[in-house]
């Protein structure tokens, strides 16, 4: 393992196409908005509040906006704790889910979105014609078709300064239908009697224009900071959209007549200042919403080739120069041109609603879960109540098959064979995912299903191998390894004994009482062997295949046992353990449980264990983690406050971290060292039990000593 300067210097180097990439306006932002202001807004509003009248309209924006709003804020909580990849969802759901949930919703997502692009460009054609119905309409589609692939084959760049001069031509468009002639309305119908289709009728054919949230996700790979561009620009794509649809429907209801409303499709042109400004606006929205897709299908079918998950993967993840993926846009547009010429997309453009429906609710049940095992490596910046992950996957559900069941249970039947076809093939992801975390934390009995997926660092969580030497006399702090392994670790506890095994094994088991009532998984055995420092190998070297088997060594450090304990440390090494050595202050034992010394040294080893127990004490105390590390001079104190900075910044500490680098010899910054209950060092690879003694003085606490297995990462 590489240390803790050397990774973190690695890991921050700059992408060197970072100046062709987009921020949170161009990048996120503007095709959330121009997506969510499309067709719908302009020819399906009107009826909308027509047939609801001012209050059910709100009603339903605000329904529908609810369920957008949780897959938003599902989708900004998951982007602030994962390094998002190119593919936006398909990334997401695939660190999370692994690659076979991920392909098996990211390939119909981007059929859906190319798809869409199909859609959105027979709508333009069709606005086309309202202005010039003698034009030939496969000319106008085909046209249309070429000037947008030309656009996005140009470069990205090119067509998001093309959706700035869209967004201008959409505004200038609402600004002239707000300019409208003001004579109110007799009576504004506050409810309407849905004369034309009843509530969730009017909700379903309402409910795809709020559906483009993923717009700027699309653009993950394209993006300076996916981490901070996400959450920003969809959460503010949503914000404004929401208010615009209320006014608009405010406007609407005020000032126009229910019958106008439901019987003219145009009535916002025909009732605006500037008629042709509104029809502009109405070509803007398809002509934009197209290009949106073209911008994004590419980049989710290329990050679906990065991954093997599509055939001639090769040929589609390529990218030019400019990090364009031109291959994959050249395939893109072909399906796009064919689809036009095949004509009516009225079938398909119900199964791609509910494509999109079903990533949305996946990427809401991905957060759910996450939410719900309490692992440690689940650390988003911007966190959300589970019931909003909750609300918005069950929502996506509800909204597939209150549009269409029969085409629901389609979608969901593609989506479970694609899964089986990627599962056979035995795909492999770099970054690990939380699938076997996920049921070992959900269903420890379930061990036939959680031994199929490998553990990874993404996954960690504390499970401590517990030797007591003797169950009627142990001493062992209880209430401190509670406070390491809660809420979502366990404890395996064992001894070792030559006679009377019964009467052992149920002292074990009240020892470990306390620990069950705390809800921890607590397991435990005993031994029959004449030597403890044989017994216990054994022990380390039988659950070193077991499906659930620890991962940190625990031991307590006396005065007599210094040998077994430098015996079993060589022996987790072996095994692949991590290793914690207890050392407990006689007098102040830990203190009043508030504050955690780290202490870190350059190019250590063994720092990913100690700031993850740091973070599991800090967390069940409630107090105040500091990381601690020394300087010989001012030039290497300048170099280690950026590096628990920067080290500070990429572990996601807590807000009330402190750092503290202190220009002294070690056992001078022992003294002088910010005052802490417990402090936690790293363990050499031949421990030093003589400072391991005296740093309990020194510090005036107790201390823990930690030795990495290799298995831990405090950066996931």
């Amino acid at each position: 393992m590489r240390g803790a300067l050397e990774a973190i210097i690695s890991s921050d180097k700059k992408d060197e196409n970072l100046a062709n990439k987009f921020g949170v306006f161009g990048g996120v932002f503007s095709p959330t908005v121009l997506t969510i202001l499309g067709v719908i807004m302009y020819l399906r509003l009107g009826w909308v509040v027509g047939n609801a009248g001012l209050v059910g309209a709100i009603a339903i924006i605000v329904l529908a906006k609810s369920i957008t709003l949780c897959t938003g804020l599902s989708m900004a909580s998951i982007t602030t704790n994962i390094k998002i990849g190119a593919g936006g969802a398909y990334s997401i759901i695939s660190k999370s889910l692994g690659l076979e949930a991920g392909g098996s919703i990211g390939i119909p997502f981007y059929v859906s979105q190319t798809l869409s692009a199909a859609l959105y460009i027979i709508g333009f054609t069709e606005g086309w014609l309202g202005i010039f119905p003698d034009h030939n309409p496969m000319t106008v589609s085909m046209l249309t078709w070429l000037v947008l692939m030309v656009i996005s084959s140009v470069s990205t760049q090119f067509a998001i300064r093309i959706q700035y001069v869209i967004m201008a031509i959409i505004a200038l468009s609402l600004v002239s239908f707000f300019m409208l002639e003001k004579q109110p309305v007799t009576e504004v119908p506050m409810l309407g009697n849905f004369e034309d289709a009843g509530f969730w009728q009017v909700f379903a054919i309402f409910f795809p224009a709020v559906t483009g949230i993923m717009a700027g996700a699309n653009m993950s790979g394209d993006l300076k900071d996916p981490r901070k561009s996400i959450p920003g620009g969809t959460l503010w794509g949503i914000a404004v959209t929401f208010v615009v649809y209320i006014v608009l429907t405010v406007v609407m209801a005020v000032f126009i007549a229910p019958a106008d409303l439901r019987g003219d499709q145009m009535v916002m042109v025909t009732k605006s200042a500037f008629p042709s400004i509104v029809l502009a606006g109405i070509l803007a929205a398809t002509f934009s919403s197209a290009l949106g897709s073209i911008l994004g299908s590419p980049r989710i079918l290329q990050a679906l080739a990065e991954h093997g998950t599509v055939p001639m993967s090769e040929t589609f993840a390529q990218r030019t120069k400019n990090n364009e993926p031109r291959n994959a846009v050249i395939f893109t547009g072909i399906v796009i041109a064919i689809t036009i010429v095949l004509g009516n997309l009225n079938v398909l453009a119900t199964l791609i609603t509910m494509f999109f429906l079903i990533t949305y609710g996946m990427l809401n049940l991905v957060v759910f879960i996450q939410q719900s095992m309490q692992i440690i490596s689940y650390r988003p910046t911007i966190k959300i109540p589970r019931f909003v992950s909750l609300f918005g996957g069950i929502g996506c559900i509800f909204m597939m098959f209150l549009i269409n069941a029969v085409f629901s249970a389609v979608a969901i039947g593609i989506i479970i064979l694609l899964y089986i076809w990627l599962a056979k093939r035995g795909l492999q992801g770099e970054d690990g995912d939380i699938r076997g975390g996920m049921f070992l934390a959900l269903a420890e009995k379930a061990s036939r299903i959680a031994a199929r997926f490998p553990r990874h660092q993404v996954s960690w969580k504390p499970d401590l191998l517990l030797p007591v030497d003797n169950p009627r006399v142990w001493s062992g702090p209880m209430l401190f390894i509670r406070d390491i392994t809660h809420p979502s670790g366990s404890v395996f506890a064992f001894t070792v004994s030559e006679t009377d095994r019964e009467r052992n094994k149920k002292d074990l088991d009240a020892l470990l009482e306390p620990l069950k009532r705390q809800n921890l998984f607590v397991n435990s055995t005993v031994l029959e062997d004449d030597n403890f420092s044989h017994g216990a190998k054994m022990v380390l070297q039988t659950l070193k295949g077991s499906t659930f088997r620890p991962n940190v060594l625990f031991l307590t450090m006396d005065d007599k046992h210094d040998d077994v304990i430098r015996q079993l440390i060589i022996e987790a090494a072996r095994d692949e353990l991590g290793v914690v050595v207890l050392r407990q202050h006689p007098r102040v034992a830990f203190g009043m449980q508030q504050d955690i010394n780290v202490w870190l040294r350059e190019k250590s080893p063994n720092w990913h264990l100690a700031v993850l127990l740091g973070l599991h004490i800090q967390q069940n105390w409630g107090g105040k983690l500091n990381l601690v590390t020394t300087a010989k001079n001012d030039e290497e104190k300048k170099r280690m406050e950026d590096f628990l900075g920067r080290l500070g910044e990429m572990a996601r500490l807590p807000a009330l971290t402190e750092f503290h680098v202190i220009q002294a010899n070690f056992q001078e910054a022992l003294a002088t060292a910010p005052k802490a209950d417990v402090n936690i060092f790293g363990l050499g690879e031949e421990p030093s039990f003589d400072f391991m003694r005296n740093a309990v003085e020194w510090t005036n606490t107790t201390c823990l000593y930690v030795k990495d297995s290799g298995m831990e990462n405090a950066l996931v």
